[in-house]
This record gives structure tokens, C-alpha cells and sequence, in this order.
């Protein structure tokens, strides 16, 4: 890696491991070509240090200059630019590269030498660092200021949690279409998506109008449709494998914990839960709701309950039991095909049509979430036991949007989802979580989310949440404050060697053909929905 082949910005003139190298920027560099977030490498004696730019300060030899500028006499500008006064950009080293080809990328342990030159980084060294795309990698965006991929090792993403993150506006679902797109198409992990906008399955809207293709559009009969209602996703066109309902004998008394913001429950709420399924099991709910007045009252004598918090959380728990999709008594069957069909290697996606509160959300995608992580808990213990790899579950990534709702610091001690972002692998079942809040997300989870995609964010809460358990972080901060409002991230953790900021890849007719898709007439498109149904209902 010759310093001919590249451009050279400036040199190396003082820094340190923790704090991060300054680089004086060379008389030829104007200070506005250099841009947070860019990528440099140092060229050093043993190693090149792959560096990105995380500040950029103005300096000058002599403090007098700056006490009486020139007054906006452009000679004067040319005359002391680069020699009295100088662009200085802050760097924060990465990753070693062997100047041997053939050895494998270090961790930063040292510093290069005095005046190691700074150079532009070049495809050749992303290619090096992210890898190209191929099956097990994927192209999630290119850096701001060149045209080649970052890709994310799609194997190191799925063995643990991920988060999606940005405020709102901010394209949060086309960057969670992509990460699902990729997924699909390499076949690493099942895919669960809690689809509460409509938005993954069979078309989007675009910030500016347009529709976009949604999962089914794309890999066919690999993605079913499950819903919630049946009838709003068919008047969107919307072709429904199977509808889910919901028995109020499958609902659990934790499920009602994890509702006790929405539902404005009492702190005694949890306790008379507990009474009545000591009592009922698992008729416990629909014996509540069917209670007189006289018979709470009884039950409150037999149990050593209060009755006013008894008649209490009756009427709160009245609120479910008005959703469209709860009944009295459900079959089972749709939930465990849905399973089933995850286990097999199929991605489902669930929508909710008319369903969009927060209330049948969370009711919902805790109630099948803990049957799911009950079959894989299974599954995985026959595994340990036999040792057979035919026996191994599927790994299953669930993707859930307004995930601080389930993770929040007392809900995450209390629901499955804290579980599964705490134990992480251990079972072979995931989280991807979305959400415009990480503030408001338990510590301890973020502390274990792998990799973490973050488009702009603007609280200072929001932003140090992201930064939870990541080394270097003050630097990355500036960094990620500086994102445009559209189309550009930063990724960062185990999925990728180093914290990169991209340009998103776009979600247009080009990635629609990257992913196999080919478009058919109408013909044959129809006669395609025949033999998917076929091969679902033989």
C-alpha cells in the first residue's frame, strides 16, 4: 500500500491510544473537503491504522494572527494558509492492518510514529476491513464520501439481539426492511416480524409518496402473512395465509404485568392476578370477567384479597377483552402453524390491521413470543441432551417496533423479551428491536444488544443510551450528531470490525434484483399465488 496510490490529508503530530491522534492537514487539503465520519489510514511502520475522523478544529502558529485577522483580504488568507494557520482533524484509530495481506486485522494496541502519513482511505481497504458481499455478507450502505459497500456479517448479527434506532422521520423501517432482506436471502436465521403498521409484509410508503415492495413481494412463498384481521389487510390486497385469535385461557397473568402502563394498573394488581390463577389457572381471566359484584366479594373473603382491587382490576382488564381478535375460547392451531412454519425455516409476518394500539401490540406479541421461546427452550434442551444437530432449533430472530414498551427497566425484568435480550444465543432465538427511545430502554438490555444501526438522534439521552457498554465513545458521539435527517447511519458493534457512518443502501428497483426479485406480468403472478397456496394447503 504505497503512499503514491493515494492522497495523502496531513501527518501525524501528536495524540495518544485513549484520547485519539491529531493530524495536521497538509497546505493542499482545504479543511472543508475533510468530513466527520470520513476515513482515513495512517500509514505506519508495521501497520496501517485505520482511522476515522471524529473532530476537525481550525489552529495557528501564532495565537497573534488571530487577534487581528485579515480583513477579508484574500491574499493575506493564501498567504498564511498552511503555514501560520492550519486545519488540524482529531482521529480515532479502529483497527490494525499487517501490512501482510494474508495476516488477519488486529485491535488497536499502540500508536503509529511522529509525521506517519495520513492518507484517504481507498475500496481496497473496505473491501479488507467489511469484507465484499456474498452469501453470508451483506451490503447495508457505502461511506459518505465513497462508492463502495459496508457490508455486515450477517452470521456474527444474527447469534445475538440488534437494535434499530433514530427519531422518528428518520427511516427506521426501510433500514429494519433491509436488515430482514438480507437475512432472507442469505437463509441464516427465521424471521418473526410483529408488523404493527402494516409496513414489512406486501407494500410500504416511502417518506416521499411512493409504494415500496414488502416481504412477500420480494421472496414469495418463503414469507407468510399471519394477521390480526383478516378483512383490513384484504382490502389493502393483502393475500392472508392465516388469521390469529386470541382465547382469554391463553392469556397469562405476566402478560397483564406487561400492560400495566397502558391499562393504568395498580401496584396491588399483580397480586390479585396471582390470587385468582392460584384459584382458576387457566380460566383465571375469563372467570374475573364473569364475576357479579357478590362473588368478588366472596372470592376476596375465600382469598385474603381487597375487593375494590379485585373489582379494580376487572374493569381495566374489561379493555381486552373488547379487542376484535380475543375470544371467550381460541384454537391454538393458527399460533402453533405459525410456529411450526418458523421452525422450518419460513418467515412470517404478522400485521395487525385495525389493531394499531399499544394495548393489543403488546398483548399480542408477548402471548406468542413466550410460546415460541417455550418450544426453543424445549428444543434446545433435546439438543443438549442427544447431541444431534438435527435437533438444534432454528435460529429465529423476532423484530419488535416500539421496543421500549417491552424493555423498558421495569418490563424487561418482567417479560419474555427481557429474557431473550438477556440471555442473548443461549437458545438460538434473537431480538431486533426498533425504536426512536433507547433512553427509555433498561440499561442492562442495551448493555447486551450485539450491533446497533442508529440513524440521527437529537437527546442527549437518546444519543448516550446508544453508546451503553461501547468503548470510545466520545468521539463517536460528535459523529453520529453530525448524520443527516435522511439516509445515513452509523453501524457499529458485533456484526462489523469497527464503527462505520454510511449512506443507507437505497430500497429501489436495484436492490429489488440484488435480492432475486424478477418482475412477472399479471398472469404470472397468479398462477404463482396458486401454487404457493398449494404448497401451503395440499
Amino acid at each position: 500500500m504505497s503512499v503514491l496510490n493515494r492522497k495523502r490529508i496531513g501527518v501525524i503530530t501528536g495524540g495518544s491510544l485513549i484520547e485519539g491522534l491529531h493530524a495536521r492537514l497538509d497546505s493542499s487539503v482545504s479543511v472543508e473537503d475533510v468530513r466527520v465520519g470520513q476515513f482515513v489510514v495512517i500509514q505506519g511502520e508495521k501497520h496501517n491504522f485505520f482511522s476515522m475522523v471524529t473532530d476537525i478544529a481550525l489552529e495557528a502558529t501564532n495565537r497573534t494572527i488571530l487577534t487581528r485577522p485579515p480583513d477579508g483580504d484574500r491574499f493575506f488568507h493564501e498567504v498564511l494558509a498552511g503555514t501560520a494557520t492550519y486545519g488540524v482533524v482529531q482521529l480515532k484509530p479502529m483497527l490494525m492492518l499487517p501490512h501482510d495481506l494474508n495476516q488477519e486485522l488486529r485491535p488497536v494496541k499502540t500508536v503509529p510514529y511522529h509525521f506517519a502519513p495520513a492518507l484517504e482511505a481507498d475500496a481496497q481497504d473496505f473491501t479488507r476491513v467489511f469484507g465484499a458481499d456474498d452469501a453470508t455478507h451483506f451490503e447495508i450502505g457505502r461511506p459518505l464520501d465513497m462508492d463502495v459497500p459496508v457490508c455486515v456479517d450477517l452470521n456474527r448479527l444474527v447469534e445475538r439481539s440488534n437494535g434499530i434506532f433514530g427519531k422518528s422521520g428518520t427511516g427506521k423501517s426501510f433500514l429494519t426492511r433491509l436488515i430482514l432482506c438480507g437475512i432472507i436471502r442469505s437463509g441464516t436465521a427465521s424471521n418473526l416480524v410483529f408488523d404493527m403498521h402494516s409496513e414489512y409484509g406486501w407494500e410500504a410508503t416511502s417518506e416521499d409518496g411512493k409504494f415500496v415492495k414488502g416481504l412477500r413481494q420480494l421472496f414469495g412463498p418463503q414469507v407468510l402473512i399471519f394477521s390480526l384481521d383478516a378483512e383490513s389487510s384484504r382490502k389493502r390486497g393483502v393475500s392472508v395465509d392465516e388469521t390469529i385469535t386470541i382465547g382469554l385461557d391463553q392469556i397469562e397473568a405476566d402478560d397483564i404485568l406487561l400492560l400495566q402502563d397502558e391499562l393504568n394498573l395498580t401496584a396491588t394488581a399483580a397480586e390479585s392476578a396471582y390470587l385468582l390463577v392460584d384459584r382458576y389457572k387457566q380460566e383465571w381471566l375469563k372467570t374475573l370477567l364473569g364475576m357479579s359484584s357478590a362473588d368478588i366479594h366472596e372470592f376476596a373473603e375465600q382469598a385474603g384479597a381487597h375487593a375494590g382491587a379485585i373489582s379494580a382490576l376487572k374493569r381495566k382488564l374489561d379493555q381486552i377483552q373488547r379487542l376484535g381478535f380475543v375470544r371467550e375460547q381460541a384454537p391454538l392451531d393458527a399460533i402453533d402453524r405459525l410456529i411450526e412454519h418458523l421452525a422450518r425455516g419460513k418467515h412470517v409476518v404478522l400485521e395487525f390491521g385495525q389493531y394499531r394500539s399499544a394495548l393489543a401490540y403488546m398483548l399480542t406479541a408477548n402471548i406468542i413470543t413466550r410460546r415460541i421461546y417455550r418450544r426453543w427452550v424445549e428444543q434446545t434442551e433435546t439438543f443438549l441432551r442427544t447431541k444431534n444437530t438435527a435437533d438444534k432449533p432454528r435460529q429465529l430472530v423476532i423484530t419488535i417496533e416500539e421496543a421500549h414498551k417491552f424493555l423498558n427497566p421495569v418490563a424487561a425484568r418482567q417479560t419474555i423479551f427481557g429474557t431473550i435480550a438477556r440471555e442473548l444465543r443461549k437458545y438460538s432465538v434473537t431480538l431486533l428491536i426498533v425504536d426512536q427511545r433507547p433512553s427509555s430502554i433498561d440499561p442492562e438490555v442495551m448493555s447486551q444488544i450485539g450491533s446497533r444501526i442508529t440513524a440521527l438522534l437529537n437527546d442527549d439521552r437518546d444519543i448516550d443510551a446508544v453508546f451503553t457498554g461501547v468503548s470510545g465513545a466520545a468521539g463517536l458521539r460528535a459523529v453520529l450528531a453530525s448524520l443527516d435527517t435522511r439516509q445515513q447511519a452509523m453501524v457499529l458493534g458485533h456484526a462489523v470490525p469497527m464503527p462505520a457512518v454510511i449512506r443507507t443502501r437505497p430500497y429501489d428497483a436495484a436492490f429489488y434484483k440484488a435480492m432475486g426479485f424478477v418482475e412477472t406480468s399479471i398472469a404470472e403472478r397468479r398462477n404463482r399465488a396458486y401454487a404457493e397456496m398449494d404448497e401451503l394447503f395440499p
